[in-house]
């Protein structure tokens, strides 16, 4: 019999039962649920509501239960549709009457929204560890190849020369910023939806304070229509994931392009590559390509909760039992994207002489010539027109601008002198370029020692 089966003067049919039914996902908030009863039941007695005896029975018997669950000695069933009130059964079962006094002054819209709520913040912990062992990679990488050249880009074309350094920390801001969200998503989200009842409180007399002190979070919600009815903490760290896998993603596709032939900047480590059934030479980037491709799914997870979400009157509805689903399925994502591609990047071989030979090749140094023309009297904008009219030369020759004679420097501009040679070079192009954020090695060093510290922050 359902525990709401009061009213009711038939039984549920069995295809609605199963279509109703939710414990075959939420049953992973059982530790949530337990924990929030346990609160519940101990503010009961404290505010009269409860007796000492039942609340003692009480206790126990959820204990008992959380020891079964996690030894695998209980099995959930669809017959009591949900986590909620699976636990309950289990119980009353158990301990008899005093199981059915749990629910005072509660009800499943309020249940839920805590549970979920406090599964949420569970898992930022998580999160923000596998976040902080990627950007320990990446700085102990970056500080291997802090002179190492290579062409960045823009549009896909060789641009301006950089370190691989500076590429790599370029990502490790990106984390940096991802981590800040999961930790202003869990500042928000720290207030207690317990006490909120269906939607309108109860007339009990019980302490919201109690309970959220008690669950660690910093205060009750305010409003008992919002705390049945708020999945905003919810979006928030599902566009936060989909923020951070965008970023994934994006690194994941430059991994992909510099593990090919045309690019061969990098190698991956066998155990973190695959092959062909049937091209005996392929090595395989998947584990990258897998990354990217999962960006996507976490995206529809986003898509599916904001959808729900956009219609609904306050306060609870039934459709935001489709809360669950995309959430669990964007953290079990992440949290096992983040520490594969940590590990494909901690174990890549890095091939600095294809970096350089590329650098070489695209005329990167141009904006150093320019500004070689500008540092000696020339407006920027004359030194610009004068340096492509030497890349369109040296285009037509098949030369680069090191190749480049003074004379032929010279009929360009009598500004040009032998020492443009030494602003071309390409190690000093890059090891001039020390303005704040830049490549230099004293740039990339103190970027470095900054998200060094953050980790060391985030790690006490």
């Amino acid at each position: 019999m359902k525990l709401w089966s009061g009213r009711f003067g038939k039984e549920t049919d069995a295809l609605v039962n199963d279509f109703n039914a939710s414990i075959s996902f939420d049953q992973r908030l059982y530790r949530e649920d337990i924990r929030g009863s346990l609160a519940h039941a101990d503010m009961l007695r404290a505010c009269g509501i409860l007796s000492q005896e039942d609340a003692d029975a009480i206790s126990e018997g959820l204990l008992g239960i959380l020891a079964d669950v996690e030894a695998g000695k209980i099995t959930f069933t669809p017959d009591n549709e949900d986590i909620h009130m699976n636990v309950e059964a289990l119980l009353t079962k158990r301990i008899g009457q005093a199981g059915k006094r749990l629910h005072t002054a509660r009800s499943r819209n309020d249940q839920v929204a805590l549970d979920f709520r406090m599964y949420v913040r569970g898992e930022i912990p998580t999160l923000l560890s596998q976040l902080m062992e990627l950007e320990t990679v990446l700085c102990r990488q970056a500080k291997r190849y802090q002179t190492a050249v290579m062409p960045g880009y823009t549009h896909l074309q060789r641009a301006q020369p950089i370190s691989f350094a500076q590429h790599l920390m370029a990502y490790a801001a990106m984390f940096r910023r991802d981590a800040g969200r999961l930790e202003d998503c869990a500042a928000r989200l720290n207030e207690c939806p317990l006490g909120s009842g269906a939607l309108a409180g109860t007339t009990y007399p019980i302490d919201r304070f109690m309970t959220a002190q008690a669950l660690s979070f910093d205060a009750p919600m305010s409003n008992s229509l919002d705390g049945v009815s708020d999945r905003d903490y919810a979006l928030e760290l599902m566009s936060t994931l989909s923020i951070l896998m965008m970023h994934l993603s994006r690194f994941s596709e430059e991994i992909i392009l510099w593990c090919s032939w045309e690019f061969k900047f990098i190698e991956l480590d066998d155990a973190y590559a695959t092959g062909s059934s049937i091209m005996p030479q392929k090595k395989n980037p998947d584990v990258a390509e897998l990354v990217r491709g999962k960006t996507g799914r976490v995206y529809g997870d986003l898509m599916s909760l904001l959808t729900v979400m956009k219609g609904l009157p306050l306060a609870y509805n039934k459709d935001m039992q489709e809360d669950k689903e995309p959430v669990f399925d964007a953290i079990d994502t992440v949290e096992m994207c983040l520490p594969v591609f940590a590990a494909m990047l901690d174990t890549m071989t890095v091939r600095t002489d294809n970096m350089r030979a590329a650098a070489g090749r695209g005329f990167i140094n141009a904006t150093d010539c320019a500004d070689y023309l500008t540092k000696k009297g020339m407006p920027f904008r004359d030194a610009y027109t004068a340096v492509g009219q030497l890349v369109a030369a040296c285009t037509k020759s098949g030369k680069t601008l090191e190749d480049t004679t003074l004379e032929e420097f010279k009929a360009v501009s009598p500004l040009f002198e032998a020492d443009v040679y030494d602003a071309l070079n390409l190690e000093n192009c890059m090891a001039l370029r020390g303005s704040y954020g830049g490549p230099a090695v004293s740039e990339t060093s103190r970027q470095i020692a900054e998200i060094e510290q953050f980790v060391l922050d985030h790690t006490k």
